[in-house]
């Protein structure tokens, strides 16, 4: 593993597939930072040999430093296939960052005790959701990490980090960094909080479909002031809710057992966005899209206006597709 790098192989795995999806997207962002992602990202989905992603992470990156090589695994691996990054990861290439996405299945033992060898980890992106399991997850992920922290510190980051694991692994790095192995206290902590964070990644889409315009508002700005999300970071969020609200969108759903194996929601969350596409409809979710859509546009130039006002509009229009229940009484 090239240790000025960080980790440089990572399984990400989850049971829930917008959580793994945005958990991806972050990661990938991160370890592609400014540079030419048309250059630096080989990402394999669908069906693919493992032979050309093996090659694809050994073969050297033209014109940039580093490679990252993403390679999704929907229906579990072969024992051939695991064979092969088994064999790779005995000998892989400094200048790859190799990103394993395991949709389904239980990932194979040799497989992880092959990325831990090589100084890689495997992350599960699906935090408890009950607090008090929650704090013990969190130490699990710290202590992979290679971090150390005393117990208030460690309160600190999971108040701060709530559910949001997109912010852990670039914070992570930034504090081993700045500490090493040193025991990092609450106050040395803190300066790399900064304002916060008691914003959940769930707020803003909360808002949204409750259709909240001015608290919507209000947290899409406090997420972004803050530090905590890229415009394009809140797009692909935002972007990944409509798309599991889509997916209801023709089937005859009936409750949230239906809404369950649709979209792999559990629970509240199953009922969440089984409301939310009740308040949408067919018309609105067909609206939700083309405004992502113009809006993606605008971020990137295609009309020259502020990345804040760009978001501005997004958010109240998305907000306006649902009337507040007081309206509609």
């Amino acid at each position: 593993m090239c240790q000025c790098c960080g980790v440089s192989t990572i399984i990400l795995h989850g049971d829930d597939e917008v959580l793994l999806a945005a958990a991806v997207s972050d990661k990938v962002r991160e370890l592609i930072g400014d540079g030419d992602r048309s250059l630096m990202l080989d990402d394999f989905s669908g069906e693919y040999l493992m032979g050309a992603v093996v090659d694809a992470a050994s073969t050297p990156p033209f014109f940039t430093e580093r490679r990252v090589v993403v390679a999704h695994q929907h229906d579990g691996t072969n024992a051939d296939d695991v064979a092969m990054l088994v064999s790779y990861l005995e000998n892989e290439s400094e200048a790859t960052d190799l990103v394993i996405v395991w949709h389904k299945g239980r990932i194979p033992k040799p497989l992880l005790d092959a990325v831990k060898a090589a100084g890689g980890r495997s992350v599960d992106v699906t935090p408890p959701t009950k607090s008090a399991d929650r704090r013990s997850w969190w130490e699990e992920q710290v202590a992979a990490s290679g971090l150390r922290l005393d117990a208030r510190a460690m309160g600190s980051l999971t108040e701060w980090l709530g559910e949001d694991l997109g912010r852990f692994d670039a914070l992570a790095n930034t504090l081993r960094s700045a500490f090493g192995t040193t025991t990092i206290t609450a106050d040395m902590l803190e300066p790399f909080l900064g304002e916060r964070g008691d914003v959940k990644p769930w707020d803003l889409t909360d808002a949204i479909d409750a259709g909240q315009t001015t608290k919507a508002l209000v947290v899409a700005r406090r997420m972004m002031t803050a530090g905590e999300r890229h415009p394009l970071q809140l797009m692909a969020q935002l972007h990944n809710h409509f798309a599991r609200v889509a997916k209801l969108d023709g089937p005859n759903v009936s409750g949230t057992a239906d809404v369950e194996a649709l979209t792999g929601a559990k629970g509240f969350q199953a009922e969440k966005v089984l409301k939310a596409y009740r308040n949408l409809g067919s018309a609105g979710v067909r609206r939700a899209f083309e405004l992502l859509s113009a809006a993606d546009l605008d971020l990137r130039g295609g009309t020259g206006l502020d990345e804040d006002v760009v978001m501005d509009v997004l958010v109240a229009r998305l907000s306006k597709l649902v009337a507040p229940v007081s309206r509609r009484r």
